[in-house]
């Protein structure tokens, strides 16, 4: 759809609520308008799709201009427009953002409560109810989260980008190995030099690691022998008496057996992620998952039995072939296994995948929401609470990604993570380290992307590295939002 501005160049607080709420191959045309008079600053926006045209207007007192106020009218109206083109409400109303709790948290943290948050996010962005809840239930538990925080305190990331086999839904920029894993090693030797040094500039600037987090890629597609060095030079280069939790992201379930999970487990990492996608083998294979539902359920009992309690688990909706009664089948048996968090994702198609060309057997937007609503309501009864969550571009319908926890289980490094309420600390390749500044602005650090790069370009890595610990030795503060 084709939008012009006139009045304003405010082009990506519009645009993007745009790509929200339409998708890519709408015909049409917006004209978002900002006219300033005297007294009111006045935002107008008229839409034609399909040969219909809509007009909606919102304003705010010239005199209380700011960046903020200015942009928020002008996708109040936007929205107000759109919302009589389009078939159903959209669930987020006039929110584009890919982390709506970030305003719901703000505003619990700065003295409001769930009755005050419920009324911003209908008054001023249209939330429907059933997403108002959602956010605000994940935005008390960002708040639990934030409150276990001193302002010294970071979390760290440790990257892997290699996986056995790409997902043909996968856009990760990480390398498949197969059977060649020839880059392993000098990567991991790279990754062991970038740890040591982090760990001392981390030592000597007063900072202290909370959360751990290795992701990927597939960090369990590294042997047994590489995991423990991994892990032995975690444990000797951070001080880990104040931690409050060390995650292992396995995934894949053909990526691990009983030696690798207990080594795992024998060097305290206490959580372990298992993610089936879906447990129904046509699916899997279909997305170019090299295992069967049986291989989950094999490494779900690994590693209970190598003594891991927090485990996660992600379910996708809206994977190819698959349909809402298949999809209720996975959530139940996953369900059933009663794992520390369930992780439900709505797919979304990215532009790298293999999926992006190969679209013709994906579920039908009609059917992904009744997926989204069978989760909701099976794991709310379950005991399980939302606790984080995010959106996407190009997801299946106007939905999100949403964590769920029981019994006070919460990963703490998502919610720390996605919230952004204090600063992470990435090693590896292709991540990315995030400075939280007094002011609330966010300073990114990122590594090379890829593992080759990564290797090349090590000596320029821990130099910035020094360039980034300078900066947060100058903003103590940095945890707060």
């Amino acid at each position: 759809m084709k939008l012009t501005l006139e009045g304003h160049d405010d082009r990506y607080a519009v645009e993007q609520l745009q790509l929200s709420l339409f998708p890519e191959n709408t015909d049409g045309e917006a004209i978002s308008t900002l006219h300033r008079g005297k007294i009111w600053l006045t935002a107008t926006t008229k839409i034609t799709v399909a040969g219909k045209t809509v007009t909606a207007s919102r304003r705010l007192k010239a005199a209380a201009e700011t960046v903020k106020g200015r942009r928020q009218i002008l996708q109040q109206s936007y929205y107000l427009a759109a919302r009589e083109l389009l078939p159903q409400t959209p669930p987020w109303g006039a929110l584009a953002g890919v982390r709506p709790t970030k305003i719901t948290t703000r505003h619990l943290l700065s003295g409001g409560n769930a009755k005050s948050a419920d009324r911003l996010m209908r008054d001023v962005y249209y939330v429907t109810p059933e997403r108002r809840a959602l956010a605000i239930d994940c935005s008390l538990s960002t708040a639990k989260a934030a409150s276990l925080l001193e302002p010294q305190d970071v979390s760290l990331y440790v990257g892997i980008p290699f996986c056995p086999t790409r997902c043909a839904y996968c856009s990760f920029v990480s390398r498949t190995v197969g059977k060649r894993t020839h880059l392993i090693e000098p990567y991991l030797q790279a990754l062991l030099q970038e740890i040591r040094t982090t760990g001392e500039l981390l030592a000597n600037s007063g900072f202290t690691v909370r959360t751990i987090y290795i992701g990927g890629g597939t960090p369990s597609t590294l042997s047994t022998q590489q995991m423990e060095l991994l892990l032995d030079t975690i444990n000797q280069s951070f001080d880990r008496s104040r931690l409050l939790e060390f995650t292992v992201e396995g995934g894949r379930p053909d990526t691990l057996d009983p030696e690798k999970l207990a080594a795992i487990a024998a060097h305290g990492v206490d959580r372990m992620s298992i993610n089936p996608q879906t447990m129904n083998d046509s699916v899997l294979r279909a997305s170019a998952r090299p295992h069967t539902g049986a291989d989950v359920l094999r490494a779900y009992a690994e590693a209970e039995a190598a003594g891991f309690t927090a485990i996660n688990m992600d379910l996708i909706a809206g994977l190819p072939t698959d349909t809402a009664e298949s999809f209720r089948q996975s959530l139940d048996t996953v369900a059933a296994l009663r794992p520390a968090n369930i992780t439900v994702h709505t797919m979304t198609l990215k532009k790298d995948a293999d999926l992006f060309q190969h679209r013709e057997n994906l579920p039908t937007a009609e059917e992904v929401t009744e997926m989204v609503s069978y989760a909701s309501e099976v794991l709310r009864s379950a005991g399980y609470k939302p606790y984080y969550l995010y959106r996407q571009k190009y997801m299946s319908g106007s939905f999100e990604n949403v964590g769920w926890s029981r019994d006070g289980l919460d990963c703490l490094y998502n919610i720390y993570m996605m919230e952004e309420v204090h600063s992470i600390v990435s090693v590896g390749g292709g991540s990315v380290s995030k400075v939280c500044l007094p002011d609330g602005r966010l300073c990114r650090f990122p590594n090379p992307k890829y593992p080759e790069q990564y290797i090349e370009m090590l000596d320029h890595v821990l130099e910035k590295k020094q360039e980034m610990f300078r900066l947060m030795k100058g903003s103590n503060e940095c945890w707060i939002l």
